[in-house]
């Protein structure tokens, strides 16, 4: 976008010029005629013009804001080959910011995916769902100018419960808010738990097979595995994250969350539409 305000804003300057040698040839064939009402009356008639040009400050948006509010996410969704169904945000740094994650959040709905993870290693959006929420929906007002009528449904999956929150577009969207309590931990918990059921004979070793295990692990079956993680930080780990469902997930690394952009977020999801995902052939 700099290269189109620089462009513009030399040939504002190109025109200002032609301007100012017009008013000097018209001044000087004025004096020759001698006619003061004639120099009124173009002088009257060029000022408002030259007036009329912006102020080239004006035109380089000021650092840090966005250029337009209303993105067209939905656009842009439907331009992709191929768009994850559920995304999940893998936050690798120590001071999470609500807002750029709220932000990521509304564009990843907006765009038109279902299904919405954040995960950081601390446990601290778990732990602080209604501010995340909180901002989620200040965000979505923000961002994509949102009426009323026009809101984006939002729910929270925690443990194995749904909370619903307000509607906020016209379609269904389910947030996730995941800890390490739901990566190695809840292997270790499934695990303990087919234990004791064999140990007081409420199943036999030979009813433990990966089908059980899977329907344990997972809060709820209609909730597929992540396609795509972004992780957000410096370090190259997946931080305990969901060990079991993502087997078959694509990762793209971002330097940071903190002042992340849309054109960043699309950034990522055109270079996972590019990818081929053998599958394990």
């Amino acid at each position: 976008m700099a290269v189109v305000y620089e462009f513009v804003w030399q040939v504002l300057h190109v025109l200002l010029h032609i301007h100012r040698t017009l008013i000097t040839w018209f001044r000087t064939r004025l004096r020759n005629w001698n006619g003061q009402l004639w120099s009124r009356a173009l002088t009257a008639l060029l000022v408002p013009i030259a007036l009329s040009f912006p102020n080239p400050k004006n035109l380089v948006p000021a650092p840090g804001k966005r250029v337009g509010r209303r993105y067209r996410c939905g656009t842009d969704g439907k331009s992709l080959e191929k768009l994850p169904d559920h995304i999940a945000l893998l936050i690798a740094e120590e001071e999470p910011r609500y807002t750029d994650i709220a932000n990521l959040v509304v564009w990843c709905m907006a765009v038109g995916i279902s299904y919405v993870s954040v995960y950081d290693n601390y446990g601290v959006f778990r732990r602080n769902n209604s501010r995340l929420m909180d901002e989620i929906l200040k965000q979505q007002q923000e961002l994509l100018d949102l009426e009323g009528s026009k809101q984006l449904s939002v729910e929270f999956l925690n443990n194995g419960t749904v909370k619903q929150d307000q509607q906020v577009l016209s379609c269904q969207s389910v947030l996730k808010v995941l800890s390490p309590d739901d990566g190695k931990l809840r292997i270790v918990q499934a695990a303990q738990q087919l234990c004791r059921a064999v140990e007081q004979r409420e199943k036999t070793s030979k009813d433990i097979n990966v089908t059980v295990l899977d329907s344990l692990l997972r809060e709820s079956k209609s909730t597929p595995d992540p396609d795509l993680v972004l992780k957000f930080g410096p370090v190259e780990s997946t931080l305990g994250f969901l060990p079991w469902h993502i087997r078959l997930t694509e990762f793209i690394s971002l330097p940071s969350h903190v002042d992340v952009s849309y054109e960043d977020l699309f950034s990522a999801l055109q270079r996972y539409a590019s990818c081929e995902q053998r599958l394990g052939k």
